[in-house]
């Protein structure tokens, strides 16, 4: 188990390390596959030994070499998460190493998607196509009798925010978050969505007071509501029955 922890932690910092470079540079139409690395303030390459993820941050006291201008927390932050969600997946689901591969895969578009959100306020198509083509090829070989239902799932969930798109004229909803409810309805059981809405709205409105309180944000501010809905399909895929359950009661 040790041995398995370590592998999943150090392969998931790598991966960090990937999606930190991928989400920095796709949103400025960068390539993320060619091009070494570069110090954003006085760009100088960085050497391979200033580029392993999370202990080049450490043993530089997060700055660069060259310059020590501070090295943005994004990059240690990315990789640690990307590292512990390797390791909880990978704990939860291994042996089953295709299911495993399947998870880490959609963990990662979601990660990028998350962060891309944030910073950025869109969604990049190729992300989310990415992520329904690798759920239907799962969903078709590996889980029997249950591609039509996940397919209406999904365009079920995006009408849904269609609607809301067009009622409020793109302002409460951009097409982005529509594009991506395609995926996550996929992911998600029909019965869940109402779940999975309510909670991503929820977790939207409690952040959204959170920063107009402490003045980060004005009544009127636009706030990118793909993380939230990344976060609620999360817990509705966790808690969701129970919260089903529990409504059930009252």
């Amino acid at each position: 188990m040790l041995l398995e922890s370590i592998f999943l932690l150090t392969l998931g910092l790598v991966f960090g390390s990937f999606i930190s470079a991928l989400t920095w540079r796709v949103p400025r139409g960068m390539s993320f596959v060619k091009g070494r690395s570069i110090c954003p303030h006085c760009k100088s390459q960085i050497a391979w030994y200033d580029n392993i993820p999370l202990f080049s941050y450490l043993g530089l006291g997060g700055k660069c070499r060259n310059c020590k201008t501070g090295i943005s927390l994004r990059y240690p932050i990315i990789e640690l998460s990307a590292a512990c969600g390797f390791l909880v997946i990978g704990l939860t689901v291994l042996p089953d190493y295709i299911k495993t591969i399947y998870l880490l895969i959609l963990f990662l578009l979601f990660l990028s998607i998350f962060i891309i959100d944030l910073e950025n306020q869109i969604i990049p198509d190729p992300l989310v196509f990415i992520g329904v083509f690798v759920a239907l090829f799962y969903s078709l070989f590996f889980i029997p009798n249950s591609l039509f239902s996940i397919i209406f799932s999904g365009f079920f969930a995006a009408s849904l925010l269609m609607l809301l798109h067009l009622i409020t004229k793109g302002k409460g909803m951009g097409l982005g978050d529509v594009k991506f409810a395609v995926l996550g309805g996929i992911l998600i059981d029909l019965k869940l969505l109402p779940i999975w809405f309510l909670l991503a709205f929820l977790t939207g409105a409690i952040a959204g007071s959170i920063l107009i309180l402490l003045g980060r944000a004005k009544m009127k501010s636009k706030i990118a509501f793909g993380p939230f809905l990344i976060i609620g399909l999360g817990l509705a895929v966790v808690f969701g029955n129970k919260i089903t359950h529990f409504l059930g009661l009252i």
